[in-house]
């Protein structure tokens, strides 16, 4: 049986007491994000990451041995159980390993071999096989056999079942499956066809209909496709096995000092057990395992473009009037104070059919100056460039101080329709709920977000394709370690950015917004001990996590957690000075000897995060928010040619590649091969979600809306056109599932660079546009086509001008 300390331990490369140490945390209810901050003498400073690696693997093992034990009770219930079996089951350190050995004693249905058996052929395949019987003394145990059977039974019949019963157990010979599992995923290759109904026909699958790679190196992007290709009744995936090499290692095996008439017998034995029995199982279990490997890539890099997403830069507390552009039923604008309470509300209907120019700009400006409005945040969804336009022209002619741009919608479609939503505006149409959403979005994102269903953002690929559960633990780890990481503020969080802080639970937030509307702002930490339903554990938790700006103890306002607060009260008794005078004093900071404060509960690495938080109480680490300047005059596919320098906007990273939005309502690809000028082996190395970069356009196919994209210094454009001429772009196949595309196959052991990075991503899922921000002039871009007509001028007449006035026509 495993220790599974030292089992961790090894395969971590960390100490035994600190795994121990961490195991045994976690297994007390600790979070990881407590464990992480507070608890590092005991893990020796292990971050989030190893904690999860750890409490994951930890996992797996458990179940391990939990398989292990059924296994050897199972066994020796059918008094099988050998010595040498036993230590083979204990020694086994994986699930398939174990399942190999479990094989023969598993319970079977009715199977061939069994029929044979039925018919008292153990004793004969074994007398044949096993003793190695010339072909005289095979014959003549044969005829013993017939003569000896109640039923009449032909020779051959007396063969095949023979047969039958050393193929099953051939296929049940641990050693040869394992051999022959690692063999084809080595060897191996995967590929796919047409069904026969779809051969003549494009679809979104037709650059997979004679596609063929090595089995081991495939990407998880395009197996899930292939996966979805077969799902939809599309393609024929099948993966073909080296089975000259396979049968001859078998014969090596089984057939050693066999020859005659019991040598191709044995061939016969040896090609059915590998065709009808063990090929199909092992294509079966690596195609789960190329399942299990691209699900956990994908939802890797999903986790990983939510976390840049949710610890974007905040835009603080200001206030800020939100607009969701509209067409024919106008656009909804909501203005929100600092803390992001509802101010006021309503539609104005500036844009096509309407045109109501003049009335919706002095709405904008009456509403911005009787509000004292900062900025003007504005969704990027449909129309949401001509309605920024409209509004830079209103902030101008009236010289309002007010900014305007354009900020990150996806999801609040999802959140203005949530119960979530209404419950925190019953009374309000969901349109413009989803207003409040995105002027809340540019002031803090992180808590914006954390009220959407974080598959809604769309900044994975693939993800209704991965495994849901995994998916869901994944992401849910996710948020809970980006809202430690930042901390919320106990006055002004909603529930659903509490129930994300460690120790805390959705019915627990409820609570602490219950009592914090019965009875006011929460004056200390303390105070949280006398929520219902949160005691002595869940305070522990969550206390670190939880700031308090101006309340009574400054320390309430910091990550030091109060377990600690005595030893900062001897540092300031250390200095002479008061408490409230070390709390933020970088100087006085300096002055502490960290060393001199050590005890048996508490060392210097906590000491050192004490020290840290001293000098900036309570900083956030995500930084102010850095607006992406988008270029005027491109603001439609149309006007993209290759070679046009742009700024933009990373909205999601895949395997493959990086998209951007540029302002064209439409992501272009940059392709990993385009990310840098050096060798690239993920895109999560050069560009992260929310990331503002400059492009260079290298190809634009129009009919299809993709966009090819470089961010190299000096991109090769003749080679892009070329490329992009000679091969037709690549098929996208589900954009919604795949986040935003999925990336191009390499058909038949082939295809170009420019068929697999030539694309766009469309919206995401619930018909979202990605994020972006504030446009402006773009030396770098020039129009490659009449540029759209643009605000000039001063005073509202300007507007109507630029807009046009219904009442003229």
């Amino acid at each position: 049986m495993m220790d599974l300390v030292s089992t961790l331990a090894g395969e971590l490369s960390l100490p035994p007491g600190h795994v121990g140490n961490a195991l045994k945390l976690l297994a007390d209810a600790n979070t990881i994000p407590f464990v992480a901050r507070y608890r590092k003498e005991q893990t020796g400073s292990m971050d989030e990451v190893v904690l999860l690696q750890l409490r994951d693997r930890f996992q797996y093992l458990s179940e391990l041995e939990e398989r292990r034990r059924t296994v050897l009770e199972t066994i020796e219930s059918q008094g099988k159980l050998t010595p040498e079996l036993r230590a083979r089951i204990e020694a086994s350190d994986t699930k398939q390993g174990l399942e190999d050995l479990y094989l023969p004693f598993r319970p079977k249905r009715r199977t061939r071999a069994t029929v044979a058996r039925e018919k008292g052929l153990e004793p004969v395949a074994q007398a044949l096989f096993r003793d190695r019987l010339a072909d005289a003394e095979a014959d003549a145990a044969v005829a013993a056999f017939i003569a000896g059977h109640a039923e009449p039974i032909a020779p051959e019949e007396v063969w095949g079942g023979c047969r039958d019963i050393l193929a099953e157990q051939v296929a049940e010979h641990a050693d040869s499956r394992a051999w022959i599992r690692a063999a084809t995923w080595r060897s191996g290759r995967i590929g796919a066809t047409a069904t026969a109904q779809y051969v003549e026909r494009k679809t979104k699958f037709s650059d997979y209909y004679a596609f063929d790679e090595p089995l081991a190196r495939i990407p998880a992007h395009r197996y899930l496709a292939l996966r979805r290709g077969e799902t939809e009744k599309v393609l024929r995936v099948s993966v073909q096995a080296p089975e000259p090499e396979i049968l001859a290692q078998l014969e090596r095996t089984f057939c050693e000092g066999t020859d005659g008439r019991l040598r191709e017998q044995w061939r016969l034995v040896l090609e059915d057990g590998y065709r009808r029995l063990i090929a199909p199982a092992i294509e079966v279990e690596l195609r789960v395992r190329l399942k299990e490997a691209a699900d956990e890539a994908s939802i890797a890099i999903f986790a990983e473009n939510l976390r840049n997403l949710l610890l974007q830069p905040t835009g603080g507390q200001r206030v800020v009037l939100g607009l969701d552009p509209g067409l024919r039923t106008g656009s909804k604008w909501a203005v929100v104070n600092g803390t992001g309470r509802l101010l006021e509300h309503g539609t104005i209907y500036p844009l096509q059919p309407q045109n109501q120019v003049g009335q919706s700009a002095q709405t904008i400006e009456r509403a911005i100056r009787a509000h004292g409005v900062e900025v003007v945040a504005i969704g990027n969804g449909t129309a949401a460039r001509e309605l920024l336009a409209f509004v830079i022209q209103v902030l101008k002619t009236q010289r309002l101080a007010a900014r305007a741009l354009l900020v990150n919608e996806a999801g609040a479609s999802v959140y203005s329709a949530s119960e979530l939503a209404r419950e925190e505006f019953p009374d309000l149409d969901l349109t413009i709920r989803g207003a409040v959403s995105i002027a809340r979005r540019w002031q803090d994102p992180l808590s914006e977000l954390v009220k959407v269903d974080p598959k809604s953002i769309g900044v994975g690929q693939y993800q209704h394709d991965v495994n849901q559960t995994r998916l869901r633990q994944a992401l849910d780890d996710t948020v809970e370690f980006c809202v430690n990481r930042v901390g919320v503020n106990l006055n002004t969080a909603s529930w659903a950015l509490l129930r994300y802080v460690s120790g805390l639970g959705p019915a627990q937030a409820k609570e602490v917004v219950l009592f914090r509307d019965a009875r006011g702002p929460f004056a200390t930490r303390e105070e949280l001990l006398r929520v219902p339903r949160l005691g002595p554990k869940a305070y522990q938790q969550c206390a670190g996590f939880l700031r308090i700006p101006g309340g009574a103890n400054p320390l309430d306002a910091s990550a030091v957690h109060p377990e600690h607060y005595p030893v900062v009260e001897r540092m300031a008794a250390a200095l002479g000075v008061p408490l409230s005078e070390l709390v933020g004093s970088e100087a006085l900071a300096e002055r502490i000897d960290a060393a001199a404060f050590v005890t048996g509960e508490i060392g210097l690495p906590t000491l050192q995060d004490i020290l840290a938080e001293l000098r900036k109480p309570g900083r956030d680490p995500r930084g102010a928010a850095d607006a992406v300047q988008f270029s005027e005059h491109v603001t439609e596919l149309a006007h993209l040619r290759p070679g046009m320098a742009l700024q933009g906007v990373v909205t999601n990273i895949t395997h493959f590649g990086a998209f951007v939005d540029v302002g064209v309502h439409q992501d272009g690809l940059v392709h990993i091969s385009q990310l840098a000028d050096r060798f690239v082996q993920h895109p999560g190395e050069v560009a992260k979600v929310g990331q503002v970069v400059r492009v260079t356009v290298l190809s634009v196919d129009p009919e299809l809306r993709r966009i090819a994209l470089s961010m190299k210094s000096q991109p090769d454009l003749a080679g892009a056109r070329a490329e992009a001429g000679a091969a037709r772009p690549a098929a996208q196949g589900d954009r919604k599932a795949a986040g935003r595309r999925s990336d191009a196959p390499r058909a038949a052991r082939g295809g170009s660079r420019a068929a697999r990075a030539g694309g766009g991503g469309r919206r995401a899922g619930g018909g979202e546009r990605p994020p972006s921000a504030s446009p402006s002039p773009d030396a770098g871009a020039a129009p490659a086509s009449p540029a759209p007509p643009q605000p000039t001028g001063a005073g509202l007449d300007d507007l109507l001008r630029r807009f046009g006035d219904p009442a003229k026509r």
